[in-house]
């Protein structure tokens, strides 16, 4: 292996600070609740950030201009779709999701949250809901760790394998050390990073290359259709791309994020800094994209996910390359960490604690969600063993599981009194299967994005069944009138 020793003090120094915010967070790590939410202490500006950096992943550096760069402006609907989708999330689940996991039995977790929603003694909605998070959330984190490969072997030319094991070992070791605060703190970081490299890179490709005008001549030469909106647009291509906001509702590492918020209150100021941030680094992402087009017009890229990779090694000096490198770390690691979170608090709180050890002491759950932070990595790295996998469609198909798995069942429950638990249930796992079905088959109608009929399917299911037979459960009802005072004042 061969790089530059520049590039390696500066990302060196990068992990030297991530692993002393992950020391820090520990020493402030006392119970499970600490460890899963950090207590419920986020300020404004971490929680907007921390969804910021979490949601985006190194899909924000790798996937999203590894498209543009394939296929051009036409892909920009993905990141229009998803504006649209995390605004509404703001606007409409925050405060509410917030308000009601703290006051529906201070629930911890999202199978925690529907249990307690629906008074479901069963616990055949917290089980369901706990396999979902394990299933999609496995995919989700190899795709992340896929991406520290990618990042890995082109920056300091180790091979495939070796770089996917250096990449998840960083990540799970401060995750696993210092949980909730950890990734919160990590990821407040990570977001600047993100934002300044997505934004000083595409700058400087342009300003170098002679101007906008100069790199729209560029892309236009090598592929005419690369500046078009709509080329070689479906209807269903279009709907696809937009569909994607659709996942927002349902998405648990980012759902944590508000139900962590020290005051509900602090989620306006929160939602504006992170559509900014969000809008911003979209931005950036495509035009890093674009740039990528017109820059390797001569050379083109055999992996176009490497793109923003290659301009920054290219274009900087080693130390600027370094700073860079660990922006795209950053990304892929805000994401894989409060996955491996969730995954981990879900086998702890509603597993080990429900089913196997209900008097479990908080230092016993602690070292059982510690561990499992590993055994999850483990088994991600498997999966992201194939080294022709892409970011992209690892992200693509565990967003759409979420999404329809958990997406209407979050926003009914919010907003729906009669809502019952066996409601819940059936939209769940119709989400969820018509995930996994559709997602196999292919030609004409079936080349809509997943999450379409997903959601719209278990969206279907949970009124059809409410309507039948509405809530009863006194507690639930009740519960629910609380949180809508609540939500009011």
């Amino acid at each position: 292996m061969s790089f530059d020793a520049p590039l390696l003090v500066t990302f060196v120094a990068y992990l030297i600070l991530i692993l002393f915010l992950g020391i820090k967070a520990y020493r402030r790590t006392h119970s499970l609740d600490d460890y899963i939410l950090g207590g419920r202490k986020l300020g404004a500006v971490v929680t907007a950030l921390s969804v910021g950096a979490s949601d985006m992943s190194g899909w924000l550096l790798l996937g999203l201009p590894g498209a543009i760069y394939l296929s051009g402006l036409s892909e920009i609907w993905i990141g229009i779709g998803l504006v649209l989708g995390a605004y509404c999330n703001w606007l409409f689940v925050s405060k509410r999701l917030r308000i009601y996991s703290q006051h529906a039995n201070n629930s911890l977790t999202l199978p925690d949250y529907f249990e307690n929603r629906f008074n479901d003694t069963t616990r055949v909605l917290r089980l369901v809901s706990a396999f979902v998070i394990l299933l999609f959330f496995t995919f989700y984190t190899a795709s992340g760790l896929v991406g520290g490969a990618i990042l890995f072997e082109n920056s300091f030319g180790m091979q495939y394998s070796t770089a996917l094991i250096s990449g998840g070992l960083i990540i799970v070791g401060y995750t696993f050390i210092g949980g909730f605060l950890a990734v919160a703190w990590t990821d407040a970081v990570q977001a600047v990073l993100m934002f300044l490299a997505l934004l000083v890179a595409p700058t400087v490709v342009i300003i170098s290359s002679g101007g906008t005008d100069v790199v729209w001549q560029q892309m236009q030469a090598v592929n005419p259709q690369s500046t078009e909106l709509f080329s070689n647009m479906t209807l269903i291509g279009f709907l696809s791309l937009i569909a994607w906001g659709l996942g927002y509702a349902g998405q648990p590492h980012i759902l944590a994020r508000f139900m962590a918020v020290e005051n509900p209150q602090k989620l306006v100021a929160a939602r504006r800094i992170a559509m900014t941030w969000m809008v911003l680094v979209l931005f950036g992402s495509v035009a890093t994209g674009l740039a990528g087009i017109a820059f390797f017009a001569d050379n083109p890229l055999e992996n176009p996910e490497t793109v923003f990779i290659a301009l920054s090694q290219q274009l900087f000096n080693p130390w600027v390359a370094g700073i860079i490198t660990a922006a795209i770390l950053s990304a892929i690691m805000s994401t894989v960490d409060s996955q491996l979170l969730v995954s981990s608090s879900v086998i702890s709180e509603d597993f080990y604690r429900v089913f196997v050890r209900p008097q479990a002491s908080e230092k016993e759950l602690l070292m059982v969600s510690r561990g499992a932070v590993v055994a999850i990595a483990l088994l991600a790295m498997v999966i992201a063993s194939d080294r022709e996998s892409r970011v992209l469609d690892l992200v693509s198909y565990a967003w759409a599981g979420f999404g329809a798995a958990f997406g209407p069942v979050i926003v009914f429950s919010l907003f729906w009194r009669s809502m019952t638990a066996t409601s819940a249930i059936a939209g769940m796992i119709v989400g969820a299967v018509t995930v996994v079905v559709w997602s196999n088959l292919s030609g004409g109608i079936f080349d809509l994005y997943e999450i379409v009929p997903g959601f719209a399917l278990a969206s279907v299911v949970i009124v059809i069944i409410t309507l039948l037979k509405p809530a009863t459960d006194a507690q639930a009802l009740n519960t629910f009138e609380e949180v809508e005072q609540l939500v009011k004042d």
